[in-house]
């Protein structure tokens, strides 16, 4: 459903190593945003919830709600450090769902 680059999985292993309360892993939600289009929202999570598509990568838990899986289908997660850019950015193959998370974690 979602790849992760590996800089995606340190970045989010760091996360939750220094969150203040147990998690176990990254939800990923969609909101539709508008003219803006879609709207990508990364945040820490203890558990899944029902519907929740449960993706484990290079030891690392994403939870996808069953609304949101159709647009996360196909798309690699990447975290970019570099002057222009930082945070998670989703690669998606339609042009259309390729944005930038508006919420990161942390």
């Amino acid at each position: 459903m979602i790849t992760l680059t590996e800089m995606a999985i340190a970045a989010v292993k760091g996360v939750i190593s220094q969150a203040p309360e147990p998690v176990t892993g990254l939800r990923i939600t969609v909101e539709m945003d508008g003219c803006a289009g879609i709207k990508y929202n990364v945040g820490l999570e203890s558990d899944s919830r029902e519907g929740d598509a449960v993706i484990e990568t290079g030891g690392v838990k994403v939870f996808v709600d069953a609304d949101s899986q159709p647009h996360i289908a196909g798309s690699t997660l990447d975290f970019v450090t570099d002057p222009v850019s930082f945070g998670f950015i989703f690669d998606h193959p339609d042009p259309l769902e390729k944005r930038a998370c508006g919420k990161s974690c942390g």
